[in-house]
């Protein structure tokens, strides 16, 4: 065997045994969450929702989960750019779309604040693609914006506000993104406390995107990743966070739900 076909099975085999490691810590300590068997629900509390960042792959497949359930009857999806979900949504009438540019500023959609439910935030981009003062702006100063925005014009539930802010992150880590995420999970939870506005932070591992934007790299990561608990199809995601906001009663406001709870709610769901 030649040096460089030796080598190559050398880091074939180094990945999948750092794979395995990952999955096995995976099984061993995520997931501490048990979706109660017989729930109280409220039919309404998913009837208006909220999209921020549909036009990405982790917010498409939470648009297709809001899109798919008959029990929403509004979508108001929040962007700058559209998609192909986004206009075949808005073609049908339910989905409302709402061009925005400026996510500090949410003056153009007081009219609409007063009605939304629930909101699915996937509004973000990865910390290697902006210096650390535009990630805070866009992780911490967005949401925190958007919430105090929606508490002027409702604050009486069923409310909720779900936030994707991933595994790893921690409000004393050692890396700026985690801390400033974990930042964003506090100030969110303190800003609701005093309302029936409940928030919930995602600290999902990988998210699978949806059949029309997945490649066949896509699959094979999720088979890889699967006895971990540590992949999670973005419309199941979308559906974990519909179930849990319909469960009124269930976990209380700051709950951080990490990517092992989510799989148990969207199985939950699909019940």
């Amino acid at each position: 065997m030649s040096i460089l076909r030796r080598t190559l099975l050398f880091l074939l085999l180094a990945c999948l045994a750092l794979v395995a490691a990952f999955d096995i810590w995976g099984f061993a300590t995520l997931g501490s969450l048990t979706p109660a068997q017989d729930p109280l629900r409220d039919p309404d509390a998913n009837r208006v929702v909220m999209v921020f960042g549909a036009s990405g792959s982790v917010g498409d497949g939470l648009l297709k989960a809001a899109m798919e359930d008959p029990r929403v009857q509004t979508i108001h999806v929040v962007t700058r750019s559209t998609s192909p979900r986004i206009d075949a949504g808005a073609a049908t009438g339910r989905l409302q779309l709402h061009m925005h540019r400026d996510f500090t500023d949410y003056a153009p959609l007081a009219a609409v604040l007063g009605e939304v439910n629930t909101v699915l935030w996937a509004l973000g981009t990865s910390s290697l693609n902006v210096d650390d003062a535009s990630y805070t702006r866009i992780h911490v100063d967005f949401p925190v914006a958007f919430v105090r925005a929606w508490l002027a014009r409702r604050t009486h539930g069923p409310m909720s506000f779900h936030n994707v802010t991933g595994m790893g992150t921690d409000p004393e880590g050692g890396q700026h993104w985690a801390r400033e995420k974990g930042r964003a999970e506090r100030e969110l939870a303190q800003l609701a406390a005093p309302t029936d506005l409940r928030t919930y932070s995602y600290r999902s591992a990988y998210i699978r995107p949806t059949r029309e934007r997945a490649g066949a790299l896509a699959y094979f990561g999720e088979m890889l990743l699967t006895p971990g608990y540590l992949v999670i199809p973005g419309r199941d995601l979308g559906r974990a966070m519909l179930e849990i906001s319909a469960r009124v009663d269930e976990l209380p406001n700051g709950t951080l739900i990490d990517n092992r709870d989510s799989i148990e709610y969207a199985a939950a769901y699909r019940q």
